[in-house]
């Protein structure tokens, strides 16, 4: 996809920085195609291209997309039929997830068991791409010229969830968990599950908030706290301290500037006057779903 809207991106002659924008999707094409063959420095480096071409290079293209007016009439005349291929995404995902971990070939499992949740979700995409396809029957380059739109519109934010998640790859790897675990235990009274359940998930919201993603913050507050004290110390699940300390980091991901793609990215492109106005809706739904969290976790993970 990425490299389909490279080479319509250079093509876009109303677009005067289209070189910069072929070069940044091109690139990021390359890191997801050959990343793993790259090596460690031509990686850095690609990334390096990457920041520098979405800082200078970069401008708003002009696929050859519909209008607003020609898209809200195909809505209205294909009606609750447009919400198919969104919705045969999670079920494939959720089906695939169940099922594919345990079909065998030869001998061999068909999907490799830790990757089987991502496999799904890939192939859950690729079925309602072609789903949209044969029911929907647009022009044979609109999945790409619509991808390219949104991406444009989007821009160098788009990359920012593997951005942060590397970052908390970096910062696992540096053992800053060890060291916020250290602080933790020195300074907050968790000697009871209940207290160490609510430093894990009040953490990961506010880690959250600083890195602007839950994959950052995972990582480091695990390391911390998660896995040497609710699991190790306490005896918790930790599946569920995973599950739930999750949903517990994206209610900070509600509440930060941080999350770009997700709070600033979204007032810009509905041109909404306050650039905060969507984390500040957001704010009172984070707190009690934390709260929420918080009494989920001490429920479940130390009962199963």
């Amino acid at each position: 996809m990425f490299a389909g809207i490279a080479v319509r991106s250079l093509g876009d002659r109303a677009n005067r920085r289209r070189c910069g924008n072929a070069a940044f999707w091109g690139l990021l094409a390359v890191s997801f195609l050959f990343g793993s063959e790259l090596g460690d420095l031509a990686n850095g480096v690609l990334v390096l291209a990457l920041t520098a071409i979405g800082a200078f290079a970069m401008g708003l293209g002009s696929p050859k997309t519909t209008s607003v007016a020609q898209r809200e009439a195909s809505a209205r005349a294909r009606g609750n039929a447009i919400f198919m291929p969104a919705l045969l995404i999670p079920a494939v995902a959720i089906a695939g997830t169940l099922t594919l971990g345990k079909l065998r070939v030869g001998g061999a499992p068909l999907a490799d068991p830790k990757q089987v949740t991502l496999i799904a979700l890939a192939l859950g995409i690729i079925i309602a791409l072609i789903a949209a396809v044969v029911r929907f029957r647009p022009p044979a380059l609109a999945p790409v010229e619509e991808g390219r739109r949104l991406a444009d519109a989007i821009g160098w934010a788009i990359i920012l969830p593997q951005l942060l998640a590397s970052l908390g790859a970096v910062f696992a790897i540096s053992r800053v968990g060890a060291a916020v675990g250290r602080i933790a235990t020195t300074w907050l009274p968790l000697g009871h599950p209940l207290a160490a359940v609510v430093a894990y998930c009040a953490g990961m919201a506010l880690f959250t908030m600083v890195m602007g993603n839950a994959f950052a913050a995972f990582p480091v507050m695990t390391a911390a706290i998660g896995v040497p004290l609710i699991v190790h110390r306490f005896g918790g699940d930790p599946a569920i301290m995973g599950a739930v300390g999750m949903l517990s980091g994206f209610c900070g991901t509600l509440a930060t500037p941080m999350a770009a793609n997700y709070n600033i990215v979204p007032a810009a492109l509905l041109e909404l006057p306050d650039r905060n106005g969507v984390i500040r809706v957001q704010i009172p739904t984070a707190i009690p779903l934390l709260l929420c969290n918080i009494v989920l976790m001490y429920t479940l993970v130390f009962r199963f």
